[in-house]
C-alpha cells in the first residue's frame, strides 16, 4: 500500500467530455498508484481492502489548470487597469520582470507566489518565468517542493522591450535556453520545461528559427501569446506582412502546434477565419484569459466558436493581466464575458454554461498535460475537497447547483483538502 492508493467519499463531480458533467451524490472514487480507478455510486468488492477517506457532505473535484500565468507579474497584480496592454507593458510589466535579474529579490516574490498557489483550487500549471536563467530555476525548485505539477519556461525576448529586459541577440537568447535545458535535466519530476517565446513583437526571425531547432531537438512544447489585443495585432502584422495571420508568424518557423510541438496560445480573442482554421489544423490550444482580456480592454475571445470548431481550450487566469490566480473566478469570468459577448457581439454564439466552464478549468485545459482534469478512468488524480457548507444550504440543492455556486462564490480557503497525482498536499 502507498500513500497515492485510497478511496474518497464523498459528492463527486467531473465532466466526462465538454458536453457530459456527471455528479454521483455520495459516491466513491477510487485511487491507485495515483490514477482513477473510476467513480463509483456503490464501491465494487474488489476495492473493499483499500482505506477509505470520508468526506461525506462535501465537494470532491478534479483539480484545476491554470493553462496561461506570468509567476513574476505576480508581485504587482491589480496595478495598471486602467491600461491597454502595450502600454500596460511597457509601464508595469517589463520594470518589475526586469527586478528578476536579482536573485535575491526573485527567491522572495516566487516563494510567496508558490505558498499562495498551493493554497488554492490549482494543481497544475503553465507558468511564464523572465529571461534569466537564475529565477527561473529558482522558481521551478519552489515548485517542485510545493507537489503542484507545472510548465516552466524561462522567456525568450531579443528586440523591442526595455534595455534591461531584452536579450543581446538570437544566439544569446537561444545559448541561455539551451543552458537552461541542460542544468534542469533530470532535475524534477513534477516540474517540466516549456519554450517561450514572449510573444512575435519580442523575437526576431532569427531567434524564432533558432527556437524551432531547440524544439525539434528536445521535443518540448511550447506557449506565448495570440492575438490579444488590436494595438499588439496591428503591430504583428507591420511586423510581419508576409503572413497570412498572426498564428501564421508562429507557424513559419515551426512553433505552431502539430503532432511534434504541442503548442498552447494565450487569448485568441481577435483571431480571423484563417487563423482559426489554422489553429483547428494544428490543434492548438487556447488558454482563454477572461479577466486580463477586460482589464487590458482587449475584447471577449470566441470561446463557444472554439468548442464547436472541436479547437482545444482551457482557462488561464494571466496574472499580473488577471488579478485572481483561482481558475474558479476564471471559470465564473468566462461565463460572465459569454453572456455579454452573445448579447452585444454575436447572437450566433450561445454563452458558455457552468458546466462548460467547469469542463475549460479542469478536463480542457488539463488534457494539455495528458490524462488530467477528469475522474475517468486511467485519469491523473488531482483533487479538491471543497467544504461549501458556508454558502448556505436552506435548500436542497444538487451536486450540480453546489457547483455552481463553487464557481462563483469560493474563495481557497474552503478548499479543506488537496491531492496532485495522488499525493495529499494538505
Amino acid at each position: 500500500m502507498v500513500d497515492s492508493t485510497f478511496i474518497l467519499k464523498g459528492d463527486i463531480c467531473y465532466c466526462q467530455d465538454s458536453r457530459t458533467l456527471r455528479t454521483i451524490p455520495n459516491g466513491y472514487l477510487v485511487c491507485e498508484a495515483g490514477r482513477s480507478q473510476g467513480a463509483f455510486e456503490t464501491l465494487p468488492d474488489s476495492y473493499a481492502s483499500l482505506p477509505i477517506l470520508d468526506y461525506s457532505g462535501r465537494l470532491i473535484l478534479p483539480g484545476l489548470v491554470d493553462l496561461h500565468v506570468h509567476a513574476p507579474q505576480y508581485a504587482f497584480r491589480g496595478l495598471g487597469m486602467d491600461l491597454e496592454l502595450l502600454d500596460w507593458l511597457n509601464t508595469h510589466t517589463f520594470p518589475e520582470e526586469a527586478r528578476y535579474q536579482d536573485p535575491d529579490y526573485a527567491k522572495g516574490a516566487y516563494a510567496r507566489f508558490v505558498s499562495d498557489v498551493r493554497q488554492g483550487p490549482n494543481t497544475r500549471a503553465c507558468v511564464f518565468a523572465t529571461i534569466h536563467e537564475e529565477a527561473t530555476v529558482l522558481l521551478m525548485e519552489f515548485l517542485e517542493k510545493s507537489g503542484l505539477v507545472a510548465m516552466v519556461g524561462k522567456v525568450n525576448m531579443d528586440r523591442n522591450s526595455s534595455a534591461d529586459l531584452q536579450e543581446e541577440s538570437a544566439e544569446a537568447s537561444a545559448l541561455a535556453t539551451l543552458h537552461w535545458l541542460d542544468r534542469i535535466e533530470g532535475r524534477f519530476s513534477r516540474v517540466t520545461p516549456i519554450l517561450t517565446p514572449r510573444f512575435i513583437p519580442s523575437c526576431t526571425d532569427e531567434l524564432l528559427d533558432q527556437l524551432h531547432a531547440i524544439q525539434q531537438k528536445r521535443k518540448l512544447p511550447v506557449q506565448s501569446h495570440l492575438s490579444e489585443n488590436q494595438g499588439e495585432v496591428e503591430w504583428v502584422r507591420e511586423l510581419c506582412p508576409d503572413v497570412s495571420c498572426y498564428g501564421g508568424a508562429y507557424d513559419a518557423f515551426g512553433l505552431f502546434g502539430g503532432k511534434d510541438c504541442p503548442t498552447v496560445m494565450a487569448h485568441c480573442v481577435l483571431c480571423d477565419e484563417t487563423e482559426i482554421a489554422l489553429m483547428k489544423a494544428r490543434q492548438v490550444y487556447v488558454a482563454h484569459c477572461p479577466a486580463s482580456n477586460t482589464n487590458l480592454s482587449s475584447g471577449i475571445a470566441p470561446v463557444r466558436r472554439y468548442l464547436d470548431e472541436g479547437i482545444p481550450a482551457g482557462l488561464g487566469s494571466d496574472v499580473a493581466g488577471g488579478t485572481h490566480c483561482s481558475i474558479f473566478r476564471a471559470m465564473a469570468d468566462a461565463i460572465k464575458v459569454s453572456k455579454l459577448r452573445w448579447r452585444l457581439v454575436d447572437q450566433s454564439l450561445s454563452p458558455l454554461s457552468a458546466a462548460e466552464a467547469f469542463y475549460l478549468g479542469t478536463a480542457g485545459g488539463g488534457s494539455f498535460f495528458g490524462k488530467v482534469g477528469s475522474f475517468a478512468k486511467g485519469y491523473e488524480c488531482d483533487i479538491l475537497v471543497v467544504d461549501d457548507s458556508r454558502y448556505g444550504s436552506f435548500g436542497n440543492f444538487s451536486v450540480e447547483d453546489r457547483l455552481e455556486r463553487t464557481i462563483y462564490l469560493s474563495e481557497d480557503s474552503d478548499i479543506v483538502h488537496k491531492f496532485v497525482r495522488g499525493m495529499k498536499l494538505f
